[in-house]
């Protein structure tokens, strides 16, 4: 599938590592360096404008080993960005951390994943199917 996609950035355009990766790094876009200080949150630019098709969206993930290593990740995660929206890709990230930490221009700092969704039409009944778990909550599974 193409995508169109505008990049202000001085970096590449986000790829697949691997040819099983199903995300694609993405890369802060600053003038200076960020200080992430412990448990703040900052909105932090890509350069990066994308139009999605109709039935698509993008998710905004975190990456493993900023969040392992650094106690950084994504406040909304997974962040959706939908088919109609045209501005700039950002990431709030925040630092769960006891330490700063630093984001430089280019640093891999999210992972986007393209994926398909459906739109649905609710249908308001009076009663459900039954099913083996029923209305059983949080943690009625088990371990």
């Amino acid at each position: 599938m193409n995508i169109r996609i505008i990049n202000k950035s001085s970096h590449q355009l986000p790829s697949y590592e691997t040819a099983a990766s199903a995300g694609m790094d993405l890369r802060a876009n600053l003038t200076e360096a960020l200080i992430l200080k412990p448990l703040e949150r900052k909105l932090v630019p890509s350069g990066l404008f994308i139009e999605l098709p109709i039935g698509f969206e993008a998710q905004i993930r975190p990456r493993s080993g900023l969040a392992l290593k650094h106690g950084i990740s994504i406040l909304n995660s997974p962040g959706t960005i939908d088919a109609d929206y045209r501005g700039e890709i950002k990431i709030l990230l925040i630092n769960f951390s006891d330490t700063d930490f630093e984001i430089n221009n280019g640093d891999r700092i999210a992972q986007m994943i393209i994926s398909r969704h459906e739109q649905v039409s609710w249908e308001q009944v009076e009663i459900l199917s039954d099913t083996v778990r029923g209305a059983g909550g949080y943690g009625h599974t088990g371990l």
